[in-house]
């Protein structure tokens, strides 16, 4: 055996064993691990590409668990055979990759309304009192505009205090109010607009299935580049 090949197998052995183990995610440290990943990966921009066009989305700073969670994920790839499985036409298109779900959830970081556009996160209804969301199942709203009567009403129903502006965004962007204050929002469309309506007006069956399967691809916006 020569030295040089016992030399490149000691090498080998010494970077294995000084890899960096990346510790798995689970309920107990999902917060310190997104926090301290979120400092290392600042983006705060993606964009959604579908065969209907595209979305360009901002993510949320006040959301520091879903924002640093959303691009963990896309740089892990999850989204990479992802689509959108769920369509409720004036209510919302939801995405994700079902075959692969991450076995965590994310704490709950509710502070925004759920304006046409808003990014927000799926969770579970049953046994979650502090809605957590899911890890990696998200939905964009398409809502509806609302009447000022409608707006007052809904917002007594809903137990819901808004703002002079967000009541107004509901007015001229419409939305759907039935979900604030229950998920959370982490980001918002900014450009694209008119992608949200075509796909929410792709036709479905089983109630909210689309005929069609809607490929997505979501890339992270850097700096002078899409």
């Amino acid at each position: 055996m020569s030295k040089n090949y016992v030399f490149l197998v000691l090498w080998a052995l010494l970077c294995f064993s000084c890899k960096k183990q990346e510790t798995p995610m689970t309920n107990g440290n999902v917060r310190e691990i997104l926090l301290q990943y979120g400092k290392d990966n600042p983006e705060n921009e993606v964009l959604i590409r579908t065969s209907f066009g595209e979305m360009r989305i901002k993510l949320y700073e006040d959301t520091p668990l879903h924002r640093a969670n959303f691009i963990k994920l896309i740089k892990e790839g999850h989204y990479d055979n992802a689509d959108f499985y769920r369509i409720v036409y004036e209510f919302m298109i939801q995405g994700g990759n079902v075959l692969t779900q991450p076995s965590y959830t994310v704490p709950a970081e509710i502070k925004h309304i759920h304006k046409k556009g808003a990014l927000s996160m799926a969770r579970m209804d049953e046994n979650n009192p502090e809605m957590e969301s899911s890890a990696a199942e998200f939905f964009i709203i398409h809502g509806s505009k609302y009447m000022p009567e409608d707006v007052a009403l809904e917002a007594q129903n809903l137990g819901l205090t808004l703002t002079s502006e967000q009541k107004q965004i509901y007015l001229s962007q419409g939305g759907y109010m039935a979900l604030d204050g229950k998920y959370t929002v982490f980001g918002e469309v900014i450009d694209g607009f008119e992608t949200i309506d075509k796909i929410a007006a792709q036709k479905v069956f089983n109630e909210d299935k689309p005929l069609q399967k809607i490929p997505l691809e979501i890339n992270i916006v850097h700096a002078g580049t899409e």
